[in-house]
């Protein structure tokens, strides 16, 4: 089982000292059976007077950071490291009723599913649904994991990755017309385009393990893809920006219904619109030998 270990660092800058309000810091993956944090620190400069912690909607880990200092720069130096034992994307196992398209979720998981299967961005000249009903075959039934299997693929094919500075994400239809976008630019896109065929979807941001020479798109900074809940397996990850079917190489750090629930670090500062100067991110992935780990332990 690999290790991971990952520092993420953001820094911001200012022309002149600035004065910081509270800051919410969204660092920490998510306990689960596929992952397991081995420890989570976080340096910041200047020092906060406050760090708490809490549980947001969805259940991610939250750190908000109070200040009392002015500063001309802010930084946020987090490590973590991670065992994590990826699903495998080929073994999943679906209800008989959920085998093929159409399908309705059970009486029991509706009230909870609602909100996920809701679109949230407008197309109001249908571009994204006639995209999803795409994927429908017309010569027999639409088998779901196939659909979702080449969604993944397409999107991986056919869009253009690109790193996009501007805050915020692409409405999906926008991001067909380009035929690229960011990582939560294609995420959004496949999340909007199941939503259209009746699936519930999640946003996940995270962390990508780019320690493979280069074969991953998304690395340098935090990482996007998608949940979909699958009767008979639960919630299953697909990342359309590689092609990914299951969670390996994906390091899991926030759950929403919408990416705006989950941007990993928002706060205020007071200062003149013209102090703010720039804002850097630089995330590293390595992984180490869980062997290593183990001997470390017994040591």
């Amino acid at each position: 089982m690999p290790i991971f270990a990952i520092r993420h660092q953001t820094t911001y800058q200012y022309r002149q000292p600035v004065a910081f309000g509270e800051h919410r810091i969204l660092f920490r993956p998510r306990e689960s059976h596929d992952q397991r944090v081995l420890e989570a620190r976080m340096d910041v400069t200047p020092s906060p007077i406050s760090v708490r912690w809490m549980h947001d909607v969805f259940g991610n880990s939250i750190a908000l950071a109070r200040f009392n200092r002015r500063a001309t720069e802010l930084h946020f130096d987090c490590f973590i490291r991670v065992d994590h034992s990826p699903d495998d994307g080929l073994q999943y196992e679906l209800a008989e009723y959920a085998a093929t398209l159409p399908f309705s979720y059970g009486a029991e998981e509706i009230p909870d599913l609602l909100r996920a299967m809701a679109r949230a961005r407008p197309d109001p000249h249908r571009e994204v649904d006639r995209w999803a009903l795409s994927f429908l075959r017309v010569d027999g039934p639409t088998r779901t994991l196939d659909l979702l299997a080449e969604m993944t693929r397409r999107i991986h094919t056919d869009f253009m990755y690109v790193t996009r500075p501007e805050r915020g994400v692409q409405d999906p239809s926008r991001t067909l017309k380009l035929g690229s976008g960011s990582c939560r630019d294609l995420a959004l896109l496949m999340m909007e385009a199941l939503r259209c065929l009746g699936f519930a979807t999640m946003f996940v941001s995270g962390y990508l393990n780019t320690d493979k020479g280069g074969r991953r798109l998304g690395g340098g900074a935090t990482h996007a893809w998608v949940r979909v809940y699958l009767p008979g397996s639960g919630w299953v990850e697909y990342d359309p920006t590689n092609g990914i079917i299951g969670s390996l190489d994906l390091i899991r750090v926030a759950v929403a219904r919408d990416p705006s629930q989950a941007v990993p670090l928002s706060g205020t500062w007071t200062g003149f619109p013209g102090d703010d100067i720039d804002m850097t991110v630089q995330v590293t992935v390595t992984q180490e030998d869980a062997r290593q780990e183990m001997e470390s332990a017994a040591s």
